[in-house]
Order: structure tokens, then C-alpha cells, then sequence
């Protein structure tokens, strides 16, 4: 009994060291996790603007009927791979017309506007989570996060993890496609 006990704390971390190195490793998609939003319409909600800034906030309204399929990204300033995906989203806004709107997620309000205005600012309008209890109603896993918004308002497609890379790219870049197309047959 007393050499269990004296090996018990190295089969423990054995055990919690392979559990950690399974949760590190690659291999799991996020974009896997299902998203209960997939052919709903947009949560209720109502954000603020960002504290300081000239842009309008951001509610469930503003999505609703907006007559050609959007973006909703979520974003903060303190996450490095929405600095990474940042440069092509605004590229869709600017060069491809894409409608682009933003959700902050628990930032503080002059860290994004630090951040907007040195990246530049690609968003329609912009609203201010900082609690992070309207992220939660989107399901929203981490930051960041980019939803395609149907013509009529409906969530049709989510992407989790930085828009980077020529996958995710045409990955997004097919789901506005298929709104699009869905949008000619309604």
C-alpha cells in the first residue's frame, strides 16, 4: 500500500501530462463544432458602439432584411489572429463589397480604438461586448469568429478561427456565394 502511495503522484501526472498533451496537439477542427445558429435568425440583441467612436452600434435589427448576405465578425484587440485575418477582411469590404459588421468582444474601449485606427476601420458598424453576454447568445467559442448573415437576416454559415490562408478564404468566401445564390431563389 505504501508504494502505491509514494507512485500515486507520478501516475498522476502521467496522466494529467498525456491529457495535456492531447489538448495541445493538432488534428481538432473548431470550425467541427456545430453551430445551433445555422438557419436562425440572428439573436436579439442591442450593443453600444464603442465607447469614443463616431460609428453606430450594432443590434439584432440592423441584420434583419438587410437585402444582400453580410459578415458579423467577432473581434478583439488583445487576439492576435484577429490582427492576422484583419487585413482580408477589410480587402472583402473595400475591394469586394462585402457588408461587414463587428462585434468587440471584452475590450476596452481604447484598445479598439487604437487598434481600428491603426488597422484601419473595414466595419459598417461596430458593437461593444464587453461583457461578453451577447458573444454567448451567438455561441461564440473564442475570438475570432466570423458569421455569414443570409439577405433575410438568418445565420447560414460559421467560422471559427482566423480568416488566414487560402482554405479559409474560399471556405468563407463559398458560404457568401451560396447566400448569395440562396438569395436569387427567394
Amino acid at each position: 500500500m505504501k508504494r502505491f502511495l509514494y507512485i500515486s503522484p507520478l501516475l498522476l501526472a502521467i496522466v494529467i501530462g498525456g491529457f495535456s498533451f492531447w489538448g495541445l496537439s493538432g488534428g481538432r477542427d473548431p470550425n467541427a463544432i456545430p453551430s445551433v445558429l445555422i438557419s436562425q435568425p440572428v439573436p436579439d440583441f442591442a450593443l453600444p458602439s464603442i465607447e469614443g467612436m463616431a460609428t453606430e452600434g450594432l443590434s439584432s435589427g440592423d441584420l434583419a432584411n438587410l437585402g444582400q448576405p453580410a459578415l458579423v465578425n467577432v473581434f478583439a484587440s488583445w487576439c492576435v489572429p484577429c490582427r492576422a485575418e484583419h487585413p482580408i477582411l477589410t480587402r472583402m469590404a473595400e475591394e469586394d463589397g462585402v457588408l461587414l459588421y463587428g462585434i468587440n468582444y471584452k475590450d476596452r474601449p481604447d484598445a479598439a480604438r487604437a487598434w481600428l485606427e491603426e488597422l484601419g476601420n473595414p466595419y459598417a458598424q461596430i458593437g461593444a461586448d464587453f461583457p461578453g453576454r451577447v458573444s454567448i447568445d451567438w455561441g461564440v467559442t473564442g475570438v475570432p469568429e466570423t458569421f455569414v448573415i443570409g439577405a433575410d437576416g438568418t445565420v447560414v454559415y460559421r467560422f471559427a478561427g482566423p480568416i488566414v490562408g487560402a482554405d479559409a478564404v474560399a471556405k468563407l468566401e463559398a458560404a457568401l456565394a451560396e447566400a448569395r445564390a440562396a438569395m436569387g431563389q427567394s
